[in-house]
């Protein structure tokens, strides 16, 4: 039933690939630095849609950074952050395989494969880009598959920066919780199970701009700066109802309620020790903000700096960018 719901969504939106990209260069009108786009081929016909920032001549020879989004995100979101990062070195910045406008192909059910996909892929976009190595910067689930590409391809990582990380803490055995989770929720956890996290933005139909804008009025003030109208809701919309593939794969890899399967804390201790870590925060997150201290602990012999935003929430790069840029582009400079 869920397969045969997801398949005629899509038809009931009001959105189209097509519509995406009109979407994705709107948000992208603030950005002064000169930019190329790039449909980066990977295997099996994929493609990753990839913008390219050269950064200044004298920086040129610098490792680049790269911005991996998170789940249910795309590139656009990072408007606030990619002139000031582009101007000590090469940036870069991708939607993830089955999000934004990169191609969505079909995923594993299962989590390690799934998850090996998505390495995969950004290891081939690498390859294929030209790059020699990498500062890797990721949000959310980005943090996550930042980590996991590391695991795999460390002689490719320079730094790990991980912004709000998706996916680090096992989830609490229901005796160690402050708060039982309430029954309501186990229920719907239940009955919202066979679909896809972003299910109801597809059911909304003609609804589902609307129902961004209300739902999520936060994210139009968190870009007001450059944005009065509804443009940034509106990139949130088109980029979250389009086929699912990428979101089916997320959710192949959490267990109820968000945690992640795998969860990261198991495995980031054997990432090569000389790989330096940074974790950054936000003050007002409701994610767990203990994850840097448990990798912290988990890696004594390795580099890891915590960094906590006054005033910021989980997307800490639109809620305080100046700061965030600010804190990025000294992590990188200390790279050299």
């Amino acid at each position: 039933m869920a397969w045969w719901i997801s398949s005629w969504l899509p038809s009931w939106c009001p959105s189209s690939m097509s519509q995406l990209k009109d979407a994705e260069e709107k948000i992208l009108l603030p950005v002064k630095s000169k930019f190329t786009r790039q449909f980066v081929p990977i295997s099996n016909g994929n493609v990753l849609s990839t913008l390219a920032f050269s950064g200044k001549a004298e920086g040129a020879e610098s490792t680049p950074l790269v911005l991996l989004h998170g789940f249910g995100g795309g590139v656009g979101l990072w408007v606030l952050n990619l002139d000031a990062l582009s101007q000590q070195r090469p940036l870069y910045a991708f939607d993830l395989l089955g999000f934004g406008q990169s191609s969505r192909p079909h995923f594993s059910s299962d989590a390690p494969e799934a998850e090996l996909q998505f390495v995969e892929s950004i290891e081939q976009w690498r390859s294929a880009v030209g790059l020699e190595s990498m500062v890797l910067l990721g949000h959310n689930l980005g943090g996550y598959l930042a980590a996991a590409y590391a695991l795999k391809y460390p002689a490719r990582v320079k730094h790990l920066l991980f912004v709000e990380p998706w996916g680090f803490p096992q989830r609490p055995d229901p005796g160690d919780q402050d708060r039982p989770v309430p029954i309501w929720i186990k229920a719907l956890g239940a009955m919202l199970s066979p679909f896809n996290p972003l299910a109801g933005l597809r059911v909304a139909g003609p609804l589902g701009p609307t129902l961004v804008q209300t739902v999520r009025p936060d994210f139009q003030k968190k870009y007001v700066s450059v944005f009065a109208d509804h443009t940034v809701t509106d990139y949130i919309y088109h980029l979250n109802v389009q086929t699912p593939s990428g979101e089916t794969a997320f959710k192949n890899m959490t267990i109820p309620y968000g945690w992640a399967k795998r969860p990261m804390v198991q495995r980031i201790g054997l990432v090569r020790e000389d790989i330096p870590m940074t974790v950054i925060y936000g003050s007002r997150s409701s994610i767990d903000g203990y994850s840097g201290n448990v990798i912290k602990e988990l890696r004594p012999n390795s580099h890891v700096e915590i960094i906590a935003i006054r005033g910021a929430g989980h997307y800490v790069f639109a809620d305080q960018p100046e700061e965030f840029n600010q804190k990025v582009l000294q992590v990188c400079q200390a790279l050299g």
